[in-house]
């Protein structure tokens, strides 16, 4: 086994993990580490498992079985919101905002919310200085400085999917799960996110789900490969594009090339 796939200094692992709908494994048996300050790209065919795998780690879905740890500490069964305090942000595959509030007025929320203020005292909150310059600063991190006054709603699709990496970002989490950002995205919308992607490295550790394959492999400092619900394999990049069964089950002929 490639020293890569041991789990090191990993901040989350998942032990055996697995989860059922009726007789079909959507997981069977899943074990992966991620390593502070990396990042991994889980890929794999439709119907492999990954969505299901993201909504356990998130704590969305209950594995049947198996372990999830997170800095050591198991968190299995830990509500959704306790993995958010502990580090453990999520940023949708289907983009979700408050689309009728301004970019800084998202982001103030999402501020407010990790500080644990009550929620229907938002707005005067918003208007205070601190709360403010640390939206602001969120803002700038996702690449929408100039636009805080902007209204979410009217943002273009690729900002709003950054909109939705500042929100998770604005938890101070020590590892953001990414479903799917490039989902949707054009050309130079996908170069901005990627430019974003490759940016939190200073900031966070993630764990990247997603189909664009030349925005995983500049990305990736791993990749893991979900097929039928187990992984298949686990290794750097250039191992990935000629590993044998994973070029038959996924990637193409054409990646060995």
């Amino acid at each position: 086994m490639s020293a890569a796939r041991g789990p090191g200094n990993a901040l989350l692992e998942l032990q055996g993990l697995a989860k059922h709908f009726g007789g079909v494994a959507a997981t069977d048996g899943v074990s992966l580490a991620v390593r502070a300050g990396e990042i991994l790209a889980l890929i794999g065919p439709n119907g492999a498992g990954k969505t299901t795998l993201v909504a356990q780690i998130s704590g969305l879905l209950r594995p049947d079985d198996g372990l999830i740890r997170f800095e050591g500490a198991d968190i299995t069964r830990a509500a959704v919101h306790m993995r958010v305090r502990l580090g453990l942000a999520r940023a949708f595959q289907i983009t979700s905002i408050f689309r009728g509030f301004t970019v800084l007025e998202n982001l103030a929320l999402a501020v407010q919310a990790r500080s644990g203020t009550s929620l229907s005292f938002w707005r005067p909150a918003a208007s205070e200085a601190a709360l403010q310059d640390e939206a602001r600063h969120y803002a700038r991190l996702a690449g929408l400085a100039g636009s805080e006054t902007r209204i979410a709603g009217a943002l273009a699709h690729g900002e709003q999917r950054q909109l939705e990496v500042g929100l998770a970002l604005a938890t101070r989490p020590k590892l953001v799960l990414l479903d799917e950002p490039m989902a949707g995205l054009g050309p130079e919308e996908s170069a901005r996110m990627i430019e974003l992607i490759e940016s939190l490295r200073t900031q966070t550790t993630v764990l990247l789900v997603e189909h664009d394959m030349d925005a995983v492999f500049r990305l990736a400092d791993r990749i893991a490969v979900l097929v039928r619900g187990r992984i298949i394999a686990d290794d750097v990049p250039a191992a990935i594009r000629a590993h044998t069964e994973v070029i038959r089950a996924y990637l193409g002929e054409e990646a060995a090339s």
